[in-house]
């Protein structure tokens, strides 16, 4: 192997070290690695991938390099915003509670929102009570505290806090840095 060969090896390790490591951030960050996340939202809304990129307001470089792990987080809390109500409206379409014309209809909506403040009050982000959903009321949490710290700064704090605040400390790691579906049984426990 020559000096060059060896050198390529090396940087190649060092490139599939750092998409691990990006790729374990976007599970922190958004629940899921972002490649996984946006070919489900490609596949359960019929989109291909400039489409999606056209309606998340990102370049189709940024989509491929976020999907491939070369980029670990999404800058734009609007954008984090967009991804969360194609998600909520993906379950919809797959439920049978939207119908696929409803649906192109409602990706032109996000696509032309500043980041989902435009359909706060439409009827997709609510229950039939007219209340906001359980996940969107946790996604809307989770999406603020991560445009403000990254998931290890968060846990540092909860850290810090927890000898003379544990329950704040357990709300910023259950918030801050965990999966929407334990944050969503953390709220219904809190509830009661």
């Amino acid at each position: 192997m020559d000096a060059d060969e060896e050198h390529g090896g090396e940087r190649g390790g060092a490139q599939q070290e750092a998409t691990a490591r990006a790729r374990e951030l976007q599970r922190n960050w958004y629940g899921e690695p972002l490649g996984a996340l946006f070919r489900k939202l490609i596949d359960d809304l019929g989109l291909n991938q400039a489409r999606l990129a056209g309606v998340l307001g990102l370049s189709a470089p940024m989509l491929s390099q976020l999907m491939s792990g070369q980029r670990a987080k999404i800058g734009n809390p609007a954008v984090v915003q967009r991804v969360q109500l194609l998600q909520e409206l993906a379950a919809q379409v797959a439920d049978g509670s939207v119908s696929a014309a409803e649906a192109t209809e409602r990706m032109d909506e996000i696509k032309r929102s500043q980041g989902g403040s435009v359909l706060s009050n439409t009827t997709h982000t609510t229950n039939s009570s007219g209340a906001p959903t359980v996940k969107r009321v946790v996604r809307e949490i989770q999406s603020l505290l991560r445009s403000v710290a990254a998931a290890g700064d968060i846990i540092e704090a909860a850290d810090t806090l927890a000898p003379t605040h544990p329950e704040l400390a357990e709300f910023l790691r259950v918030y801050g840095a965990g999966r929407t579906s334990d944050a969503v049984a953390h709220y219904q426990s809190h509830q009661n």
